[in-house]
């Protein structure tokens, strides 16, 4: 019996087999990832194999996982040492992010961007709570969305209160299976309910005394718009890191900075003391972004900091 991963509570899945029915399901023995230990073997929308089990109506265990064409991966932030997919089988990702109510942090951009250019994902870059916005805000969303729009990303402007880029959104996701994901605290869930009103996504406030996201959505779970095509809900995110990726891993991922690295000296180069480094020189001349390559840097320190053992270890 064949079936489509809807909802992941932990040890339990809800999976939609094909004649409309959902049922519960749970793991047969263990499952990997390549060589990476994962928490979640299986994730919302995956394809799977299943067998009913005896005298239990509507429970079956998972016996198989079907190929994916992509999957979403972060490490994972309960265990250090394991990484957690965030969806799979994708046609686009949907990053929502604001400038105001939680302040931006731009480097969460690249960093999300990293988990997508694997597989060259589509992203659509959604700055929510416009309604907010200073003009000096305007004027950082207008020069980042020059940034992403100039290496190939589209960027929306969106309000749920105002209703500002909701039609725009929709159309975005329409016949799509979307990926929605983004820091807590940005409006994800009343945005995604702006959009669709019976889907009733939990909500909650910014913390009065943090100024920082709540997490709302404790799971990943797939609902179906009634204009065409499928969302996957996803936690929201607080950090991202990477104890699965090493520095050449970051330098070809920054799609921008690979395209003009066959021109550096050095099949190698990561872009920082190397000489005659083709990179650099885009930098210097504007044709590269300052901004982008300043998280590139943060985010290969960090992994250099990480040394091996604690990157493999199982602890």
């Amino acid at each position: 019996m064949r079936g489509l991963i809807i909802r992941s509570t932990g040890s339990w899945y809800e999976v939609s087999i094909e004649d409309g029915t959902i049922v519960k399901a749970r793991i047969k023995g263990k499952m990997r990832l390549n060589k990476f230990k994962v928490t979640n073997p299986v994730a919302v929308g995956d394809w799977v194999n299943l067998e009913l089990e005896e005298d239990e109506e509507n429970i079956a265990t998972i016996v198989s996982i079907e190929d994916r064409k992509n999957y979403v991966i972060r490490q994972s932030p309960r265990k250090k040492h394991y990484l957690h997919i965030l969806a799979a089988n994708i046609d686009q990702a949907i990053l929502i992010i604001t400038i105001r109510e939680p302040k931006l942090k731009q480097g969460f951009i690249d960093r999300f961007l990293v988990m997508t250019s694997p597989y060259d994902i589509p992203v659509t870059i959604v700055f929510n709570k416009a309604d907010l916005y200073t003009e000096e805000d305007l004027e950082v969303y207008s020069y980042l969305r020059a940034v992403y729009t100039s290496i190939g990303y589209k960027v929306l402007l969106t309000s749920a209160t105002e209703d500002t880029g909701i039609e725009e959104l929709k159309v975005t996701l329409k016949d799509k299976i979307s990926m929605i994901s983004g820091q807590s605290g940005v409006g994800k869930s009343t945005l995604v309910n702006r959009v669709q009103k019976n889907l009733q996504l939990k909500t909650m406030e910014l913390s009065d005394y943090t100024g920082k996201g709540q997490h709302t959505t404790t799971f990943a779970e797939m609902f179906d718009l009634e204009f065409g095509g499928k969302i996957i809900d996803t936690p929201g995110i607080k950090t991202l890191s990477y104890n699965h990726l090493e520095v050449m891993d970051i330098a070809h991922n920054f799609k921008e900075f690979f395209i003009v690295s066959k021109e550096c000296k050095f099949g190698d180069c990561t872009h920082r003391e190397e000489p005659k480094c083709a990179v650099k020189e885009c930098i210097e001349n504007g044709e590269i972004s300052e901004l982008r390559y300043q998280n590139y840097l943060a985010i290969l320190n960090e992994i250099e900091e990480q040394n091996y053992w604690e990157r493999n270890t199982d602890g």
